[in-house]
C-alpha cells in the first residue's frame, strides 16, 4: 500500500468561529450497504452532529460539544460504541472511551461494563479524579458520578450476537475498525477531542485498543490540533497515532493535511494496517482521512453538512 490509498477531505477554516468533525468508525466498503442501511448510518451521524453543533454555535465548549456528539453515537446501536458495541470471544461487552481537552486534561476508562454512556464515565475521570485511566469501573463508582446505569445485557443486541456468531462460525471476517469519536474547535479557540468503542467483534476479554490511550487514538493540544482514530487498534497504539499528528505540526511545522498524510502512511500504511482519524486544527482546518475502504463521517464543508457512509 502506498500514499495513493489514503482517502483524504481537507475543509478549511470558516467563518463561524468554531469547527466540529466526528466519526462513526473506520472499515469496508460502502456498496456492501444497502440504501435503507446507508440512510440510517446517516441520520445517526446528523443527530451526532447536530448534538455538538448546537453546543458550539450556542458558545459552549468544545469538551460539551464533543461528549454531546458522542453520546448520540452511543446511543445508537447502529455504530460500535455504547448500545451497539461489538462483543467479546465470551459474548460480552467491554468499553473503552477517552477524553482530551486541549489544555492537557485527560480522563479514560476501559473494560467498563456499566455506564450507559462511556464517554461520560471518561469525562468524570478527567474531572473527578486523579487518574487518566481507570479499568472497569464499578457500578457504584458511576452512581457516585450520578451517571445513567445499565445492566451489562443492556449492550447485547440482537445484530451484534448475531455479529459474534458469524465470526466464530468463520462466515465472516471480524471487523477490526469500529469506533466513534469527535473533535471540536470552539469559539473561545479550545480544542477538544473524545473517542468511544466496543472494540473488535470476538476479541479476547481484557483486550484494550488505543482509543483509551492517550495519544494512540484520542489527543488535543491548544494552539495546535485535535484528533479522533479508529481502525486496527494495536498499530495505532505503537504508531501513537494521534500524538504523532500533533508533533508532526509542532515540531515540523506541517500543515494539518501533510501531517495526518504523513502520519498515516509511515505508521498505519507501511506497516500494512488499515484505519483512519478525523482532526481539527487551532485555525478552524479540518482534515478526515482514512486509508481503510470507507469511513462513516460528518462536517460542514461552508455550506452543507457532508456525511460519509
Amino acid at each position: 500500500m502506498h500514499r495513493d490509498d489514503l482517502h483524504s477531505h481537507t475543509v478549511p477554516p470558516t467563518d463561524r468561529g468554531w469547527a466540529l468533525v466526528l466519526h462513526g468508525g473506520a472499515g469496508g466498503r460502502v456498496e456492501e450497504l444497502t440504501l435503507e442501511v446507508r440512510g440510517s448510518y446517516t441520520e445517526g451521524l446528523t443527530r451526532a452532529y447536530t448534538a455538538g453543533a448546537d453546543v458550539l454555535a450556542a458558545g459552549g465548549s468544545a469538551l460539551d460539544a464533543v461528549c454531546a456528539a458522542v453520546e448520540q453515537l452511543e446511543d445508537d446501536p447502529l455504530f460500535n460504541a455504547g448500545r451497539g458495541a461489538a462483543l467479546t470471544a465470551a459474548g460480552t461487552a467491554e468499553l473503552d472511551a477517552c477524553v482530551m481537552t486541549g489544555d492537557g486534561r485527560a480522563g479514560a476508562i476501559t473494560a467498563c461494563r456499566h455506564a450507559r454512556n462511556p464517554v461520560r464515565a471518561a469525562r468524570r475521570v478527567m474531572e473527578d479524579t486523579p487518574a487518566v485511566l481507570l479499568v472497569a469501573p464499578t457500578e457504584a463508582r458511576l452512581l457516585d458520578w450520578e451517571l445513567a446505569t445499565v445492566p451489562p445485557e443492556y449492550f447485547l443486541t440482537p445484530a451484534r450476537q448475531q455479529q459474534l456468531r458469524n465470526v466464530q462460525a468463520r462466515t465472516l471476517e471480524a471487523s477490526r475498525h469500529g469506533t466513534v469519536g469527535a473533535v471540536a474547535l470552539d469559539s473561545s479557540g479550545r480544542l477538544a477531542a473524545a473517542t468511544s468503542t466496543g472494540g473488535m467483534v470476538n476479541q479476547n476479554e481484557g483486550r484494550v485498543g488505543d482509543t483509551p490511550i492517550v495519544g494512540a487514538g484520542t489527543y488535543a493540544r491548544n494552539g495546535v490540533v485535535a484528533v479522533s482514530c479508529t481502525g486496527e487498534g494495536e498499530a495505532f497504539i505503537k504508531g501513537v497515532v494521534a500524538h504523532d499528528v500533533a508533533a508532526r505540526m509542532r515540531y515540523l511545522e506541517q500543515p494539518l493535511p501533510d501531517a495526518v498524510a504523513s502520519t498515516v502512511e509511515q505508521e498505519l500504511t507501511r506497516h500494512g494496517a488499515m484505519g483512519g482519524l478525523i482532526a481539527v486544527g487551532a485555525d478552524g482546518c479540518i482534515t478526515v482521512a482514512h486509508n481503510s475502504p470507507a469511513m462513516f463521517s460528518a462536517y460542514h464543508d461552508g455550506d452543507r453538512l457532508v456525511t460519509h457512509t
